[in-house]
């Protein structure tokens, strides 16, 4: 009779470790998706915001691009500006609208 107690003993156990790897792959899981939300979530933010920083982009507004000039907007096309940089007026670059990096208004601190 002894023998069957410890038998029924050990039964229980294996059942509660199995439950113990099921409930652990649990957290992994929901913590592996929450990561993921702490990782996306700010990228998508910064894409809106310069979304709405290029929609908002107007001829003669200072710029600043990825690669660190400053200049002037002169035209804009539908995924292209071209930008005037620096005081010879003859400077004039075509480049894509995501290689800028800020919009300054004119007169605007």
């Amino acid at each position: 009779m002894g023998i069957l107690l410890s038998e029924a003993g050990g039964t229980a156990d294996a059942a509660a470790g199995g439950m113990g790897g099921l409930g652990m792959l649990l957290v992994w899981g929901v913590f592996i998706v929450v990561m993921f939300l702490m990782m996306t979530g700010p990228q998508k933010k910064e894409q809106k915001r310069l979304k709405a920083m290029l929609s908002t982009m107007e001829i003669g507004d200072s710029v600043y691009t990825t690669s660190g000039f400053y200049g002037m907007v002169i035209d804009i096309s539908e995924d292209s500006v071209i930008v005037e940089f620096g005081n010879n007026k003859n400077c004039r670059i075509p480049m894509s609208k995501n290689a800028i990096a800020q919009v300054e208004k004119p007169g605007a601190e």
